[in-house]
């Protein structure tokens, strides 16, 4: 190789690496709902086929937009009617934490709760409460005042959706042309990655989903008011293995037995632990486990730092890199053997 073959050669690599990071620039504002759109996709691929099979060859976007139509249905009622009724009781609970009843009750709360405590330490359940609620209420000002972030957003979203489902396979093919890696690594790093994303969307996400509803039904069964907000913030808690769903049972329990509720509050606890608490048990290992080939423990680190790096969108993201970090291993392993 003469000497201005090696310069345009290493020109070229120059070129493309500039050219790469400034592309990345300009599409790092929109990381996150890109990664939630092809996340998505993934997802409803299978329904995605399934309407292919009866619309004529010629149309290929027409399954994609149906596909995408059936998911903005099905996703925008239900949400429209878990937000009315979330702000409405939201609204009437924040009040309701004004009143002298109220205060005289978080006090009660504080106090059983500060018997179980270490000496020294004390728990102020009228702080903590008034800062969460005020924290809910700036974040749900903040998304109302950018109201056009959001919708552009969220068009964006539904557009990486139709275009992913219309030409994922051929962008997988081009993938696999361009990728150094032999055609056999190339299909298992990515039915790796389609794997991790359908256990994660359809296992954790449908789990907290599932003990959101069981709490919001106790909840309604033995008397506790606000009951949808609470199951709301069960769904979000139950994120959290082991313990999620008991930071949100716990404290209303022992609310139930400071006001003399002793039935409901014994009543809500076998509750809480019977159905709520131990449902993930069940369905995890047929939801999750099958789908992710990795230990329970990495998994629960990954969600955990993906979140804390990257918010929520890493419970998506912080699987997703654990995954494609053990499949890479495996491959290395596989051809060091070869």
């Amino acid at each position: 190789m003469n000497g201005s073959k090696i310069i345009e050669k290493y020109f070229f690599f120059f070129l493309l690496l500039v050219t790469a990071s400034f592309v990345g620039m300009i599409l790092f504002p929109f990381f996150r709902v890109i990664v939630i759109g092809i996340s998505i996709s993934v997802v409803l691929y299978p329904l995605y086929l399934w309407i292919e099979k009866y619309t004529s060859k010629k149309h290929n976007w027409i399954p994609s937009l149906l596909t995408t139509l059936i998911f903005l249905v099905g996703l925008c009622i239900p949400l429209y009617i878990l937000g009315s009724t979330l702000f409405n009781q939201f609204q009437s609970f924040y009040y309701s934490l004004n009143t002298t009843s109220a205060q005289s009750i978080l006090t009660t709360v504080g106090n059983s709760l500060n018997n179980f405590l270490p000496n020294g330490i004390a728990f102020d359940v009228q702080k903590e409460i008034s800062t969460i609620t005020s924290s809910f209420s700036s974040n749900i000002q903040g998304i109302f005042s950018a109201t056009a972030k959001t919708v552009l957003m969220f068009v964006i979203f539904l557009l990486i959706i139709f275009y992913f489902l219309k030409e994922g396979s051929s962008w997988k093919k081009k993938y696999i042309q361009m990728s150094p890696l032999n055609e056999k690594h190339n299909e298992k790093v990515l039915s790796t990655l389609s794997n991790t994303i359908n256990g994660t969307i359809k296992g954790y996400l449908i789990i907290s989903v599932v003990q959101g509803l069981l709490m919001g039904v106790g909840l309604a069964i033995f008397g506790v008011p606000h009951a949808v907000l609470w199951a709301f913030v069960t769904s979000i808690a139950s994120l959290i293995p082991t313990i999620g769903t008991a930071l949100v049972s716990v404290p209303i329990i022992l609310y139930l037995f400071s006001i003399g509720e002793t039935g409901n509050a014994v009543g809500l606890a076998v509750w809480s632990a019977t159905f709520v608490g131990t449902i993930d048990n069940f369905l995890s290992p047929y939801i999750v486990s099958k789908q992710i080939k990795i230990s329970p423990l990495f998994i629960l680190l990954s969600v955990l730092g993906g979140i804390t790096l990257m918010g929520p969108v890493g419970i998506i993201i912080g699987p997703l890199a654990i995954s494609l970090l053990n499949e890479l291993i495996i491959i290395y392993r596989e051809d060091s053997i070869e």
